[in-house]
């Protein structure tokens, strides 16, 4: 590739925080100042919380993919960017790309046999499972138990779970997360060097262990819950995966996953090991070491799925931007935030607002972010040289499905794309001294970050909870994987006038109580002054890159970058 110049310095030097920052940036162009300072006070903490109580009622139902909340939030989006100003971002005119999914629905009994008892497994209680057969009924009839330790195969770290074991047709029982290698220097640490260190990789997440078990032709896959190592209490887990499941419509099997991927909690993985003749910590120890080869149990499992499916049309919701240079108006800078969450569960006892999963934080606070920013670009008296794109993505809860259609398929050429930046759950408890990006090094779109976020007197860091593995987890996810450089980052955890510690626990108390539960709800004590303040930052971060005279680009050595590269190469 050849050498790229540096950012220019309009590109960061007129970048001002009006009314919020502690320091400033020198300004190259004072003309500019009062359009830039304008386009920021735009961001009004008042109207995002305002959009945020409307995402997050009651009529809007939970929003989940292919239900009638969908309905009520697409066409509130499409009303609240033709407010703004926004054209229709799909180059046919509207304002909405249409995402086909199938939601499939399916009531499982299983139950394992092993030291000559029977392990009856209840649903959802004991486990979770589904398939994405188009099928009535699918079944496991005496499927071998194989332990194959945390389910990875990494070339780079010589690392490798599966040993060419021969696993077709049978049942995989794999740990969550990556394999936690203590540090030979500081064992109370983990080893930097393996899977990096605390920081999760992407062979810690659920999605690529059933991609891994697909590929050796296992049945099914079980991971086993632990909360810590997770990240987030089993009760996510059944609230995530035991109603509907959503996949991107196809008449072919889906080859990432096995038939039967789920979710086995963990009291039920320790009784099956203690059954088959071995203790689950010891054996969970030994998954540790390079020489582990997967372990047959001695233990089958038969498990049944009365399913139901349903094809569906879902919809990304577009606008744009057009941008200023004629010479440069093709090319793109995504800005992107889920509209969805998980619906309304009449089951669930209590009224129907105790029944809806209101997705408040997560993630009616980034649309309406993605909505303010959106506002704050319309205010400029000219649109940045490139062409502004907001993508508020459809079922993200359900495996950034949406954003992983659109990379397959974009609206526009993703050689044109110079970024992806992500909004997912917004900091709702007040103002903070620091950022925090998640995947933090990965790409030069962080060194604009730290620009920005100096301009605002904050200092920039890696996430601070980087074993959750969060830069997986969202939907600039997809961008990154199709080589797109993407940054996602929230308020850090020093908060201004709050006591040491304040910013860990809030974030501890929503994912115990709150996450991917109906208690997601507006709250009386939040204050919108950081999501705002975020959101400033977001707009410069764009800017920058609306205005640059270079693409971003991955750092070297990053495992997106080739893709880059060769993305790239395929323009010219």
């Amino acid at each position: 590739m050849r050498k790229q110049p540096p950012w220019p310095a309009i590109a960061l030097l007129l970048l001002l925080v009006a009314g919020c920052a502690t320091t400033s940036l020198p300004v190259a162009a004072p003309s500019a100042q009062p359009a830039l300072a304008a386009a920021l006070q735009a961001i009004d903490g008042a109207q995002m919380l305002r959009q945020i109580e409307t995402l997050a009622s009651d009529d809007f139902e939970g929003r989940s993919a292919g239900s009638h909340g969908e309905q009520i939030t697409v066409a509130y989006l499409i009303g609240e960017f033709k407010r703004i100003g926004l054209k229709p971002g799909n180059p046919d005119g509207s304002y909405v790309q249409r995402v086909p999914l199938t939601g499939h629905e399916a009531v499982p009994t299983a139950a394992i046999a092993v030291g000559g008892k029977r392990i009856a497994l209840n649903f959802p209680a004991d486990y979770v499972a589904w398939s994405y057969q188009r099928q009535a009924e699918v079944k496991l009839q005496r499927s071998p138990l194989v332990f194959v330790g945390y389910g990875v195969k990494a070339p780079e770290y010589q690392w490798d779970d599966y040993k060419n074991a021969d696993l077709q047709g049978k049942t995989l029982v794999m740990l969550i997360n990556d394999p936690q290698i203590p540090d030979p220097k500081k064992p109370d640490q983990l080893d930097p060097t393996m899977f990096k260190g605390r920081a999760m990789t992407y062979y810690g997440r659920w999605t690529y262990k059933y991609e891994a078990a697909a590929a050796v032709g296992a049945a099914g896959a079980l991971i086993v819950h632990e909360t810590e190592p997770a990240a987030y209490p089993y009760s996510v887990v059944v609230n995530s995966n035991s109603r509907e499941n959503f996949d991107i419509h196809s008449v072919a099997a889906n080859p990432h996953f096995p038939l039967v991927p789920g979710w086995l909690h963990r009291d039920r993985a320790k009784e099956l090991f203690a059954a088959a003749g071995y203790d689950f910590d010891s054996v969970k120890q030994a998954a540790l070491q390079r020489d582990f080869k997967p372990l047959a149990l001695g233990a089958s499992i038969d498990l049944s799925l009365r399913k139901r499916w349903r094809d569906l049309d879902s919809c990304n919701v577009v606008g744009r931007i057009e941008g200023s240079d004629p010479q440069l108006r093709d090319e793109v800078v995504i800005y992107s935030a889920h509209w969805d969450h998980f619906g309304w569960d009449p089951s669930l006892p209590g009224s129907k607002h105790q029944q809806i999963y209101h997705g408040a934080a997560d993630n009616a606070s980034g649309v309406a972010a993605l909505l303010q920013l959106a506002q704050a670009f319309q205010a400029l008296p000219q649109a940045p040289r490139r062409t502004l794109l907001f993508i508020a993505t459809t079922a993200e809860e359900r495996g950034l499905l949406g954003a992983a259609y659109y990379a397959a398929n974009p609206l526009y050429p993703l050689h044109k794309t110079l970024a992806d930046i992500n909004m997912d759950g917004m900091n709702l408890w007040g103002r903070t001294r620091d950022v925090e990006v998640f995947g933090y090094g990965n790409s030069d779109l962080d060194d604009l970050v730290v620009e920005a976020a100096r301009a605002q007197g904050r200092v920039v860091h890696a996430d601070a909870f980087a074993e959750k593995g969060s830069f997986y987890r969202a939907d600039h996810f997809e961008f990154a994987k199709v080589g797109v450089p993407a940054v996602y980052l929230k308020g850090g955890e020093d908060y201004i006038g709050k006591p040491p510690g304040f910013g860990k626990d809030k974030s501890e108390d929503y994912t115990a109580h709150h996450y991917h539960k109906v208690s997601d709800t507006v709250r009386t004590d939040w204050d919108l002054s950081s999501a705002v303040e975020d959101t400033q930052l977001l707009f410069q971060v764009g800017y920058a890159v609306a205005q640059g005279d270079r693409y971003p680009s991955w750092k070297p050595g990053n495992e997106f970058a080739a893709r880059r590269d060769e993305m790239l190469r395929s323009r010219r």
